[in-house]
């Protein structure tokens, strides 16, 4: 399939496939006439990439474990296969994305307090 079909299928925008070539992450065949050309397990792909991205995954993060996953989304991977540099990168974003959910878990709480002080004849201020 060509690049506009894939974009129809999956819902993401033709820059955003040429950017996904670009950090690695899609690898399609060129047609004699320099189309790219795209086979049916793109679709999954994509979706997949796309779905890592919006969970806040880098670019870098995804082009490291995209080849040791599934269309499921189940990790295939020998641990022989963890090269030193990518299991320092993974732990540097695990300790990123808990960096997160602390800061997110202290603005929830502040919220909370906030509401429970402006509204205290609700249950933690909450309705």
């Amino acid at each position: 399939m060509k690049i506009g079909e894939l974009s129809r299928r999956t819902g993401v925008p033709t820059r955003m496939l040429r950017y996904y070539e670009e950090q690695n992450l899609l690898h399609p065949a060129r047609g004699e006439n320099g189309y790219r050309e795209y086979g049916d397990t793109a679709v999954p792909c994509v979706q997949q990439i796309r779905g890592l991205l919006d969970s806040g995954l880098t670019t870098e993060i995804i082009r490291a474990i995209l080849p040791f996953l599934s269309a499921s989304g189940k990790i295939h991977l020998h641990p022989e296969c963890l090269t030193t540099e990518t299991a320092a990168l993974l732990r540097d974003e695990i300790d990123r994305i808990q960096s997160r959910i602390d800061c997110l878990a202290r603005n929830r709480d502040a919220l909370r307090a906030y509401l429970a002080a402006v509204q205290p004849d609700r249950p933690d201020g909450v309705s």
